[in-house]
């Protein structure tokens, strides 16, 4: 059964430009901005001190199974 929060299409696309951009980080006030702070408030993606948005575990974990289709180990 899915009992995750619906992600809409471009925040998808916010999801999957953090796993392409990595360790440098999406910059805040971007036209994802929107996008980044859902993700953020889901907790698939965290603000840093430096300003730029981040994937989280979860949000890898998530990307994974939803915009590359692959399930999850457990």
């Amino acid at each position: 059964m899915w009992n995750e929060p619906y992600l809409e299409t471009c925040c998808r696309s916010a999801l999957h430009r953090l796993t392409l951009v990595g360790a440098i980080g999406r910059p805040d006030g971007l036209k994802d901005g929107p996008c980044l702070e859902r993700l953020q408030g889901l907790g698939l993606a965290r603000l840093r001190s430096d300003g730029r948005f981040e994937i989280t575990e979860a949000g890898t974990a998530r990307h994974g199974a939803e915009i590359l289709k692959r399930r999850s180990a457990a």
